[in-house]
């Protein structure tokens, strides 16, 4: 439901993000709290990582929402959830090594009301739209690529804050 509130407010701009310094160490703590299957989250995120500039609340859902889309359809394998510096932003990846998904298809992924290759109809399909639009509105971007070795992995890249 929150998802679907959510897809409504971006259609219609009403989201509006509070940036602040925050660390993805911090966020992925709190996102992970209460995730079914949190247990199989590995968070290999170096704290001294610098800061990224992003809403924490809004932060916390897109966390939430690509560590639960990973959980559900990585085919029960661990996830990983691992972030580095490059230049001015700072990327959180979150890893499986489940099936993934075509190239071709990847940023179908992103689409409202998209489930691919979903058979259980759990869910609406919003999870990874409502994440990438919470990410544009605080000026980063959300991609999905290849795991090495099998899987996807799904790219959280917000700016850095430099002290």
């Amino acid at each position: 439901m929150n998802n679907l509130l959510d897809s409504s407010r971006l259609a219609t701009g009403a989201v509006v993000p509070d940036l602040r310094p925050v660390g993805y160490d911090e966020v992925a703590a709190l996102a992970l709290r209460g995730l079914d299957g949190a247990d199989r989250v590995e968070p290999a995120i170096d704290e001294r990582l610098p800061e990224v500039l992003a809403d924490p609340g809004l932060l916390e859902r897109v966390v939430a929402n690509v560590v639960d889309n990973a959980l559900r359809h990585g085919g029960g394998a661990p996830v990983v959830l691992r972030a580095s510096a490059h230049a001015d932003h700072v990327e959180l990846r979150v890893v499986d090594s489940g099936p993934g998904v075509h190239v071709a298809d990847a940023d179908r992924l992103f689409a409202p009301f998209q489930r691919l290759g979903d058979r259980d109809h759990s869910g609406l399909g919003l999870g990874l739209s409502v994440a990438r639009g919470f990410t544009d509105a605080m000026g980063g971007t959300l991609t999905a690529e290849d795991t090495p070795g099998g899987g996807l992995t799904v790219v959280i890249s917000l700016p850095a804050v430099h002290p």
